[in-house]
């Protein structure tokens, strides 16, 4: 079973999130907004794909505000890490933002909310899951 953290500060959105790639995709679901959380999830190994909140209002790291783009940057910084791939998700989404975040942080993808289309959404985040070597 391929697993999608969701590193998202409002639970409803989670929750409609964890229910669309439960149901339409087949995937396991962790949510956590703690950063400590993600990073040892991640360096653990226990997550195929990170869905990341761009605009995360109560995540602190070692004392400091961090947001979903300095989360993606840490995990992209760390060799153990930095293959893991990371979508980041937002309201945010301007012209030239969405190339702005994707430089800044160093993410895969970008995908905007709300999420309307449900297939495409989970299509692109298995678009991204990396190759489960069979065996």
């Amino acid at each position: 079973m391929r697993t999608v953290l969701i590193v998202e500060d409002d639970l409803i959105n989670a929750r409609v999130f964890s229910k669309i790639l439960t149901k339409r995709g087949g995937l396991d679901v962790k949510h956590t907004e703690n950063v400590d959380e993600v990073i040892r999830i991640a360096q653990a190994g226990e997550a195929d794909i990170i869905l990341m909140d761009v605009s995360l209002s109560r995540s602190v790291y070692q004392g400091q505000s961090v947001d979903g783009i300095k989360i993606t940057q840490m995990l992209k910084s760390d060799p153990q890490t930095a293959s893991l791939p990371v979508i980041l998700v937002t309201a945010h989404a301007m012209e030239g933002d969405r190339e702005n975040f994707l430089k800044q942080s160093g993410a895969d993808s970008y995908i905007s909310k709300p999420i309307v289309d449900h297939q495409q959404f989970v299509e692109q985040i298995v678009a991204l899951l990396p190759e489960k070597n069979s065996g």
